[in-house]
């Protein structure tokens, strides 16, 4: 009887440290959200097809992916037009879905659980993004900055900045603006 009431107590103690590592861990993932580049907002497949079917993707092209989230984008780059890609995730919470899609479901591509403003992106031929403008606008300055002649930028639903889009494919259905920029 001892020895029950011993392992009740056991098991009481375990799930009060699990729950109290669930609430830092998105606790920390909040604050992410809140002061770093957005709420993870999973952009419909429909629509990262046809964000990566304009951005032209040619084989064996170095893409990088800023607020990767689950890492939708990274894998259809790589599955379907056989780039190098690898996406940025800062927020923990985010960044295990990503990998949960990697393992279990055989996902491409890779993310980084990273803040991609301290990663180089120097030999990117394509950002993408779906990033709140806010986050966008402080961004312009890392891109004109470090992405080479010829880089490609294609930001889904928000325009970068005061950068000038080279073009815009317009909202059709549930699908939002496609801004197309290169450098």
């Amino acid at each position: 009887m001892k020895l029950l009431k011993l392992s009740h107590m056991a098991l009481g103690i375990i799930v009060i440290i699990i729950v109290i590592g669930v609430i830092i861990f998105l606790s920390i993932s909040f604050y992410i959200t809140m002061f770093g580049g957005g709420p993870f907002v999973p952009t419909p497949m429909k629509a990262v097809h046809e964000v990566l079917k304009h951005a032209k993707i040619k084989k064996g092209e170095k893409v990088y992916d800023i607020g990767a989230g689950d890492g939708r984008f990274i894998h259809f780059a790589e599955k379907d037009y056989k780039a190098k890609a690898i996406g940025f995730e800062i927020d923990p919470f985010v960044y295990f879905i990503s990998k949960i899609r990697k393992y279990i479901w055989g996902w491409k591509g890779n993310v980084l659980r990273a803040n991609f403003l301290k990663k180089s992106i120097k030999d990117a031929d394509l950002i993408i993004c779906y990033m709140l403008p806010r986050s966008l606008a402080k961004f312009q300055i890392k891109f004109e900055k470090e992405l080479k002649k010829g880089s490609r930028i294609v930001s889904y639903a928000f325009h970068i900045g005061t950068m000038k889009p080279k073009k815009v494919i317009p909202k059709n259905g549930g699908i939002s603006q496609i801004f197309i920029y290169q450098l």
